[in-house]
């Protein structure tokens, strides 16, 4: 049976990089691969930035990969997320060589809440002076996530995960998923420590190497990974898994570019490395392992796109991984 594979480019460079992490998954296996639209281009056709059509093939494929989007970005990821039941964003920042990295010793990988916090859509505009957002956080989505994070550094052999909040302050909020993370920790028998989340932002910026698998509420893992991108050479090099319990969806965690956007200069390292992700998911170990360390190589030995100091094209880079495969 050949896994069906969404691919969703979306907006901006996302129609460049998700193309080049395609023609990489072909050269290591047989898919199928759909495409679909959304984002700001299909919203000004059709009034829709996410066409039911797309969402109901990411809920229905094997898995998705998804490029990026551009105004629409809230109303087309977040669906997107919940049509394959993501509950945890896996998001590594990882230092490669021959990458000149601000911290070349940085290798942490964020387990990010994906359903609720402030991005669970509970805003309101009372008046011409007032807007409020409310938080949500749950006890069960909290035990989700913490029993993934066990099972994530049981299988790959870390020690245990760090706990990245502000129960300080969010006493009730972040207090809830800092008991109940620790909790599911403690019964399973991982290690696992706590960290405010303003000074985890001083400290990874110090000294990266203490951390290795952080745990964090959904805001604060999506501003501490972006923080991670800067000292690895930026966001051009961070891929992302949203996971579900049978389903997910990987993608670059950049966002469109817009000024080097149809420019073909794109870095597509992070679609290639979300396209690893996505293989270990369908249980293609080797291939990923493949894909991984043929990007790796890539980024030592060149070519490389202006982001990261080169002078090489999107397709450029896309053939030096393919011919390493």
């Amino acid at each position: 049976m050949t896994d069906e594979i969404a691919v969703i480019p979306g907006d901006g460079i996302g129609q460049e990089v998700v193309p080049a992490a395609v023609e990489v998954l072909d050269s290591v296996g047989r898919f199928e691969f759909t495409e679909a639209e959304a984002g700001d281009r299909v919203k000004r056709e059709t009034g829709d930035p996410l066409p039911e059509e797309t969402y109901d093939l990411a809920a229905s494929a094997d898995a998705t990969l998804f490029g990026a989007a551009g105004e629409s970005a809230a109303d087309v990821i977040i669906p997107l997320r919940r049509a394959v039941g993501s509950f945890v964003n896996v998001r590594p920042a990882r230092a490669y060589p021959g990458v000149d990295a601000l911290r070349p010793e940085t290798d942490v990988v964020f387990l990010r809440e994906n359903t609720e916090g402030v991005y669970a859509g509970h805003e309101s505009r009372l008046s011409d002076d007032l807007s409020t957002l409310t938080r949500v956080v749950t006890t069960s989505a909290s035990e989700r996530l913490a029993g993934f994070a066990c099972d994530y550094v049981e299988e790959r052999g870390y020690e245990g995960f760090t706990v990245a909040h502000k129960a300080n302050v969010m006493r009730e909020t972040d207090g809830r998923f800092r008991e109940t993370v620790l909790g599911v920790a403690d019964d399973r028998g991982i290690e696992a420590d706590e960290v405010l989340m303003d000074a985890f932002a001083t400290h990874v910026c110090l000294d990266p190497g203490q951390f290795d698998v952080v745990v964090c509420p959904n805001l604060a893992g999506d501003v501490l990974s972006d923080l991670a991108a800067g000292l690895v050479g930026g966001l051009g090099l961070l891929p992302s898994a949203n996971v579900g319990a049978e389903n997910a969806l990987f993608e670059p965690v950049h966002g469109t570019a817009p000024d080097i956007a149809g420019e073909g200069v794109a870095n597509p390292g992070a679609a290639i490395l979300s396209a690893a992700m996505l293989l270990e998911h369908l249980g293609y170990d080797e291939e990923a392992d493949r894909v991984e360390r043929a990007m790796t190589e890539t980024l030592a030995d060149g070519p490389r796109t202006a982001d990261l100091g080169g002078d090489a094209t999107t397709e450029d880079v896309t053939t030096a991984v393919v011919d390493r495969l």
